[in-house]
């Protein structure tokens, strides 16, 4: 359906405050969506924001292209396990799942967005792993997936921490989980979503500090 289909054109810079989109119903009772990047109406590439509130659950479904995970808020459950606030996790193409959450969550969701080949289950539960130095003064990062030229990490930044500029070879998204996100371009809260294209450039820093959720090497 033409008229579901929302940001795909990724040689456009997007910078969305998803605290300031409405929720949106979905095919199952108790279950929200606030939508950044959609294919079609129910497949095709989608990526996300979505409330389950407590007690609701979603309909059984497969994930052809793969699904990615994290949870920002909440636990989300289904028959393979518990994903507290935290959790970073990959379902990969055929894999399929019965979600729920007794107790209600928040999830960034990207769907059908796998490359070939990356068939890997993966689940880490990010407040128990370690944050690595890195490339300047106040800056910490925890890589949590890479394949290809495609990489996926979260990045904390400390109070005024400032990073050399960048160009972004195959783009770059990032999440901001927590804190305020900058660059030359604007000021990012928590909550927002950033998309920028192949080969753009920034020059990033955090006045305030943040915590955000970084992929980059994915466009074409």
């Amino acid at each position: 359906m033409h008229n579901e289909q929302l940001n795909l054109d990724r040689s456009v810079k997007l910078a969305i405050n998803t605290s300031e989109l409405t929720w949106q119903e979905s095919p199952s009772k108790g279950v929200y969506r606030k939508k950044l990047e959609r294919e079609s109406a129910e497949s095709g590439l989608t990526t996300s924001v979505v409330k389950y509130e407590s007690d609701t659950s979603f309909s059984a479904h497969s994930h052809p292209g793969g699904e990615e995970i994290f949870v920002l808020e909440g636990v989300f459950e289904d028959e393979h396990g518990k994903f507290p606030k935290g959790t970073y996790f990959r379902n990969p193409p055929g894999s399929s799942h019965s979600p729920k959450s007794p107790e209600g969550c928040e999830l960034f969701v990207k769907l059908n967005q796998f490359q070939t080949g990356d068939d890997k289950f993966v689940k880490i539960e990010t407040c128990q792993q370690q944050w690595l130095p890195g490339l300047v003064d106040g800056l910490s990062v925890m890589p949590l997936h890479s394949f290809g030229t495609e990489h996926t990490a979260l990045v904390r930044w400390q109070p005024g921490t400032h990073f050399q500029p960048h160009v972004h070879a195959g783009g770059e998204e990032i999440f901001v989980l927590d804190g305020v996100f900058a660059d030359e371009y604007g000021t990012y809260p928590k909550g927002t979503w950033l998309r920028s294209p192949n080969y753009s450039k920034h020059n990033p820093f955090s006045e305030e500090g943040c915590i955000i959720l970084v992929k980059t090497g994915y466009m074409k």
